[in-house]
């Protein structure tokens, strides 16, 4: 969970960024519009939940890890879980 008034921000964002792209699909539903608008407003709703679910999960990484990391005399935490995060970002697209 987001802790800092920063990500909480970010992640709050994100969230409404969501509820707004729900809304216009259910509307575009309503409307009977063609799949194709249909299917490219899912994908952006998928993108954005993917965004959400990125920053969360990098969030929790860091909180849970990075100072793990750095007692343990790692590389840079920062460089360890910017790697991973870098990978994960990869796969949630």
């Amino acid at each position: 969970m987001p802790h800092s008034p920063d990500d909480k921000k970010r992640a709050l964002t994100r969230l409404r960024r969501i509820k707004g792209q729900a809304e216009a699909l259910e509307r575009a539903i309503e409307a009977e519009a063609e799949c194709g608008v249909l299917l490219q407003q899912i994908a952006a709703l998928r993108g954005a939940a993917g965004g959400l679910m990125a920053e969360v999960l990098d969030i929790h990484l860091r909180e849970s890890f990075g100072h793990r990391l750095e007692a343990a005399g790692s590389r840079p935490a920062t460089d360890e879980l910017d790697a991973i995060m870098k990978i994960l970002r990869t796969y949630l697209k």
